[in-house]
């Protein structure tokens, strides 16, 4: 089983859960933390839930600097992984974090769920602010009277000042931003 056969069924379940909703999002290889990582998928809406693929062909080896980055921009985190990574996996993600195994069927796969995903207790506002471009940071300082004195400043002072938000202010600006990018923003992902 090969990771663009999951990313098909995730993608197919994704769209027939949320397709019709016109406050969510989803956006393939969102990059985090200024490109330290990419989440496989990433669904905005009233949160920001990313879905990461471990397929037969994957090593696990990159699987601690991901956990570590996902937990800082995520509210929610799903890992879809193969059977063969599936026990291991509960062993190296935090507990909070949602576990499928894709399970290979005659016409298809079907994702078994072993564990749900639970909230983030523990957002970065730094990583939430990250996902926003500059022109995006200065208007959300704009918009809250915190942009004297930033106009010149370069993205990273920008997002430690929205960093002072509290964590849920900001993550509504975000995700609120991200949809209204719309899905035009991100490049066609690559095949896998």
């Amino acid at each position: 089983m090969r990771d663009i056969d999951i990313r098909l069924a995730l993608r197919e379940i994704m769209t027939r859960r949320h397709g019709n909703e016109p406050d969510t999002l989803i956006v393939e290889e969102l990059g985090l933390c200024q490109g330290i990582a990419r989440v496989d998928m990433a669904v905005v809406n009233g949160s920001l839930h990313g879905y990461e693929i471990k397929s037969e062909s994957d090593t696990l080896v990159r699987l601690p600097g991901q956990t570590d980055v996902y937990n800082r921009a995520l509210d929610f985190v799903t890992i879809i992984a193969a059977q063969t990574h599936a026990h291991k996996i509960s062993t190296m993600v935090p507990t909070w974090w949602g576990i499928w195994v894709a399970v290979p069927e005659v016409d298809g796969l079907k994702f078994q769920k072993k564990r749900e995903a639970q909230q983030n207790p523990d957002v970065s506002a730094f990583a939430l602010a990250q996902l926003l471009w500059r022109e995006e940071a200065l208007q959300a300082l704009a918009d809250r009277h915190l942009a004297t004195g930033m106009r010149g400043k370069t993205r990273e002072k920008l997002w430690r000042r929205l960093a002072e938000l509290e964590v849920d202010v900001l993550g509504k600006i975000v995700r609120q931003q991200l949809k209204q990018r719309g899905a035009d923003w991100r490049p066609a992902p690559r095949p896998s």
